[in-house]
């Protein structure tokens, strides 16, 4: 086979599959190691996908990610990577604590995962979450109000002023996309002034970005990447945006894929 026949063959299996390994590759064509990699940066300079520590994804304008839906039915599959961050952010939360739990989908997956006995004040404006944390008779929680969205979920003038008269210990939040150059970003400006209103009103301001997220810039920017104190991200995220937020000062925290944990 041609190289030019390969790198036309990863596309297809990356536009089929939505991400690639090396391994994959390897195993697809009986190459080496190097060489699968060669062809990831060759078709990465070509501008036709994205590479990440352990593969590529495709190269997009909008990552995957939206709000939790108008029922738990509507959460996407559980992927590895979200779950396993969602599972370490919980682990940040300490007793007592007050915290906001973003409404998208790693916020419902935390919410699912708190642990028995946990005790702390938790602030959301996803109905879906609030009624998910229900089961939790130590969390007390606080329901954004306002009007509210065909998801469940309130961002409007109610709820900012609801917002800028509480104060956060921390605050766990991700948005379509979040790169070093241009932030932290998403489809619509209607929630651009509810997002920045919540680190505004928190101690610690955390960043659930799964690799999908990672690097990519959607329409609208919230703020500057380095508002976040912390992002917590996945083992494929990219090794290059990661150094960018870095520099910037960001803690970085990389969970591990629990597939490939002993």
């Amino acid at each position: 086979m041609f190289i030019e026949e390969r790198h036309r063959a990863i596309l297809e299996m990356l536009e089929q599959k939505g991400s690639i390994t090396t391994s994959d590759i390897q195993l697809k064509f009986n190459i080496s190691y190097d060489s699968a990699k060669r062809d990831l940066r060759i078709l990465e300079e070509k501008g036709l996908l994205k590479r990440t520590h352990g593969g590529a994804l495709p190269l997009r304008q909008i990552a995957a990610g939206r709000p939790v839906g108008t029922t738990a039915r509507d959460i996407a599959e559980v992927k590895d990577n979200y779950l396993a961050i969602a599972k370490k952010a919980v682990s940040m939360i300490r007793e007592n604590d007050v915290v906001f739990i973003t409404s998208a989908t790693v916020g419902y997956f935390m919410a699912q995962n708190l642990p028995e006995g946990l005790r702390f004040r938790a602030v959301t404006n996803s109905i879906i979450i609030a009624e998910e944390l229900r089961s939790h008779p130590g969390v007390q929680i606080i329901m954004l109000g306002g009007e509210m969205d065909a998801k469940g979920n309130c961002y409007d003038a109610i709820a900012i002023e609801t917002i800028r008269r509480l104060r956060f210990d921390k605050c766990f939040l991700t948005s379509a996309c979040i790169s070093p150059e241009f932030g932290l970003s998403i489809q619509k400006t209607s929630a651009i002034s509810f997002w920045n209103a919540v680190i505004d009103s928190s101690k610690q301001a955390i960043g659930l970005y799964p690799k999908e997220k990672i690097g990519f810039n959607s329409i609208v920017s919230i703020c500057p990447a380095n508002r976040l104190q912390t992002i917590i991200t996945d083992w494929d995220a990219s090794e290059e945006d990661l150094a960018g937020f870095d520099e910037q000062g960001i803690e970085l925290v990389i969970v591990e894929n629990p597939n490939e944990v002993e």
